[in-house]
């Protein structure tokens, strides 16, 4: 049986509301891409309802070297991420902020980190399947570089299939 937690964020993530990508729409900061960014590999990390060590450990990791930050500056970030994903109820403000800022090339980086975060505790359940083939439609990334991006983070944590 599925908990009511999960059927709520699943839910949430179908519900377009237009005023979260309208606010979101218009010049974005570093901090507010980054926070948007990380924000997202923390929807992938809690979407099968548990958000371990691995998980979060592996998001610092990517933080780290995708923005330099160093280890209490991505440690804070990810708290900071935890906190607006708790408090938002759906995820198109934060996919418009990196769709309106993020090249082709950037979104498909990003795409990345995701997989390897959805697969950082060795298992891909099929709620984040289903998000991250929703997080690739909306920040307009091909079904063919997101099996690209997929593989790479698989090959990187050891899960080549």
């Amino acid at each position: 049986m599925i908990g009511k937690a999960v059927l709520d964020r699943i839910k949430a993530l179908f519900s377009d509301q237009l005023e979260a990508g309208e606010a979101a729409a218009g010049n974005h900061g570093n901090d507010e891409l980054q926070l948007a960014a990380v924000a997202l590999l923390v929807e992938a990390a809690q979407m099968d309802d548990d958000f371990g060590d691995a998980e979060r450990n592996k998001i610092v990791e990517l933080v780290q070297r995708r923005f330099k930050l160093n280890e209490a500056e991505s440690q804070e970030l990810l708290q900071a991420a935890s906190d607006k994903v708790d408090s938002s109820i759906q995820i198109f403000g934060f996919t418009r902020v990196i769709d309106d800022a993020f090249s082709e090339s950037e979104r498909v980086e990003l795409m990345e980190m995701l997989w390897e975060v959805a697969y950082a505790d060795g298992t891909l359940h099929d709620y984040e399947s289903n998000l991250m083939r929703r997080l690739a439609g909306l920040l307009h990334v091909s079904d063919r570089d997101s099996g690209d991006a997929r593989k790479r983070a698989r090959a990187r944590l050891g899960q080549e299939s």
